[in-house]
């Protein structure tokens, strides 16, 4: 039986039209014709006899396998474009008529953070991505995403798999590479007693800092970043974008929507991505509801030169949203929430007087919702442009300046 390919649902996978409802076929692209096994809703292994003209060789050879990617099988203007469309799609799904401005995709070998599965074998350790819709581990020696200074620290990170898990066991490790070296924190690993110490004590110059299930375990210099000029030394697996590239179109985005204003404040400001850039301009103040982060902020800022005064607050802004009176003192906003979008904070911008809002998100549809409320309140949506950090994922993210009317 064949199946035809009408689009591609929110994961990347092929939908095609099935009795009892929408098929799932992985790996396909509009158009296509496919035969393969039913399974539930699911074609997990399908054959294409008609090809669609944007599909192409992936570059990478352990994309069969691997679920770290879903669309090496497209061309790069099918995804450029595919982006665009699901970005333009849920917010007119919310009513809103958006302008797209182009996107800006990082090159490939450019991830600088990740979090790769490290599972100990009989014959040793296996360390990479998680195969696709398993448990299994497949190793990544020649991918096509991550930068080089990771994939060269994978044998490295196979003998600390050794040390960390226990036989059978997978332990996560997240790798972030920085100016002064990889910084690693391993989780779900064994307790670090003496003889994991000592085992592991040997490794240790392969890395910046080992932090092991939360706690400092190794340490050969401070991992720092430059953010914006400062240097920040981020908590072990923080949160940062996960290109340079990426990062420098957001933050040069955000800093050309904010021109001109005389006192901003940085909403979800992580360890600073878009504070310190803004400082250069203007006196900016930055909340965020991780401790950690706020401290690595705080830390950077007395340790930058030539920016205007930052303060900073630790703060729950789902829960404890900044108010109006509050942000009385600010004329300009920047926000950048989690995946689930900033609901609350949204509402008390719109009883603010702030009149611009530099909008990040990394997740179209509570994008879509915020952005809803925001021009239902008054305010007008400027030109959206798409930022895909995560090259042949689904993942997208994007940024637009909200000005009142």
């Amino acid at each position: 039986m064949t199946h035809t390919i009408t689009r591609l649902g929110h994961h990347g996978d092929g939908i095609a039209t099935g009795d009892a409802g929408p098929l799932f076929v992985p790996r396909t692209l509009p158009g296509e014709v496919v035969t393969g096994d039913v399974l539930g809703d699911r074609v997990p292994d399908p054959k294409i006899v008609t090809p669609s003209t944007d599909r192409v060789a992936p570059p990478c050879p352990h994309f069969r396998r691997c679920g770290g990617c879903a669309l090496q099988h497209a061309s790069d203007a099918f995804v450029a474009q595919w982006k665009q469309d699901v970005t333009r799609d849920a917010l007119a799904r919310a009513g809103i008529t958006a302008t797209i401005a182009g996107i800006a995709t990082s090159p490939p070998n450019t991830r600088r953070r990740a979090a790769l599965s490290g599972r100990r074998t009989k014959k040793g350790a296996q360390v990479g991505f998680h195969v696709r819709a398993s448990t299994d581990v497949v190793e990544i020696p020649d991918c096509k995403v991550l930068d080089p200074a990771i994939l060269s620290a994978l044998p490295v990170l196979e003998q600390v798999t050794r040390i960390a898990a226990n036989r059978g066991g997978e332990v996560t490790l997240t790798v972030t590479l920085t100016d002064s070296g990889l910084d690693l924190s391993l989780s779900d690993a064994k307790p670090l007693d003496r003889d994991a110490m000592v085992a592991l004590a040997p490794l240790a110059a392969a890395f910046a800092r080992i932090t092991w299930n939360g706690e400092p375990a190794l340490q050969q210099t401070p991992p720092v970043l430059r953010l914006g000029g400062a240097p920040v030394t981020p908590p072990p697996g923080a949160f940062l974008q996960a290109t340079a590239e990426g990062e420098a179109a957001l933050s040069a985005r955000v800093t050309d929507l904010l021109a001109g204003a005389t006192r901003a404040v940085d909403l979800f400001a992580g360890c600073g991505t878009f504070t310190f850039p803004l400082a250069r301009t203007m006196p900016i103040h930055a909340v965020e509801g991780d401790r950690a982060l706020t401290q690595a902020l705080s830390d950077g800022a007395r340790h930058a030169t030539g920016l205007k005064a930052i303060t900073s607050e630790v703060r729950d802004l789902f829960r404890n949203p900044l108010l109006p009176d509050e942000l009385a003192r600010f004329d300009a906003a920047v926000i950048d929430p989690p995946r689930a979008g900033a609901e609350s904070q949204v509402a008390q911008l719109i009883l603010s007087r702030i009149r611009r809002i530099a909008f990040v998100s990394c997740n179209p549809g509570t994008f879509a919702r915020d952005a809803a409320t925001l021009i239902a309140a008054g305010f007008r949506m400027g030109p959206v442009t798409v930022v895909d950090q995560f090259r042949w994922s689904p993942h997208i993210e994007l940024v637009t300046l909200f000005e009142r009317s």
